[in-house]
């Protein structure tokens, strides 16, 4: 698909601006491995009955440009998932613009590949592109309002996916951190990540998936960070999710989340 050429192309471009720069910074790199007690992925429940899952994954900080590259995995913690795990390639461009004023929008485009190696041959793979924006000093209380479009497609035209035109998803976010007082020991403060989103899927599913085009679900979330010291964090995570539509998910979900991160 040439549109799909010519959008991964802009990501590349939009980063070369800031390339020259960036030489003076050096490579990032993030190592992460999540524990997910369930793993709910846009609404669904990928592995039937809240099995739990393990996602590791690396990230790529390209020198300060605002560039980045993650390879990310998600496997079940029991057998017979395997044509349900995947293994996905990011690629993603993040800026600001007006950084100055009131309404100072940071933003990051992307696109991701989702690999299912177990699965048929590309049968069930599918493509994504992404904008997600920001808008952290428009509301003075600290709240910060976000909104992500995203259009997914399979990768190839002879896939078991319900629907070969692929679909879009619309998520309407609000996050806000919470400083209270240190919850380790020498901590002064702690931050909690707070965050609530409202979604409309306009046809995104798992394979094999047909969806309604309707206000899916509403998340919410806490999570915080530990730092342990040499570059390593541990953050724990509770979420809850109101699921609106039984095309995605005819249950509530309650999961909790523990990740280790170290970045060098």
């Amino acid at each position: 698909m040439k549109k799909k050429g010519i959008f991964i192309s802009a990501v590349i471009l939009c980063s070369a601006a800031g390339f020259v720069q960036g030489q003076e910074n050096d490579l990032g790199v993030t190592l992460d491995v999540t524990y997910l007690s369930s793993y709910i992925w846009r609404g669904f429940d990928c592995y039937a009955e809240r099995h739990s899952a393990i996602q590791p994954s690396i990230s790529l900080d390209f020198y300060g440009t605002g560039l980045g590259l993650k390879v990310f995995s998600s496997r079940a913690n029991r057998s017979g998932f395997e044509n349900s795990e995947w293994l996905d390639v990011a690629l993603s461009y993040r800026n600001s613009l007006f950084e100055s004023e009131t309404y100072a929008m940071d933003y990051v485009i992307g696109w991701v590949y989702y690999n299912y190696p177990d699965g048929p041959r590309k049968a069930d793979d599918m493509q994504e592109t992404f904008v997600t924006f920001f808008w952290s000093n428009i509301c003075p209380a600290g709240f910060v309002p976000r909104y992500t479009v995203a259009c997914a497609w399979p990768a190839k035209s002879n896939s078991t996916n319900a629907s070969d035109d692929g679909g879009w998803v619309h998520v309407f976010g609000l996050g806000y951190d919470l400083t209270v007082q240190g919850l380790a020991h020498e901590t002064t403060e702690q931050i909690l990540h707070l965050f609530a989103d409202v979604v409309y899927n306009d046809g995104i599913g798992p394979p094999g998936e047909a969806v309604d085009h309707d206000f899916s679900h509403a998340a919410f979330g806490i999570s915080t960070g530990f730092d342990l010291g040499n570059n390593l964090t541990f953050t724990p995570g509770v979420y809850y999710q109101l699921s609106m539509d039984d095309s995605v998910n005819d249950d509530d979900e309650t999961w909790c989340s523990l990740s280790m991160t170290y970045k060098f």
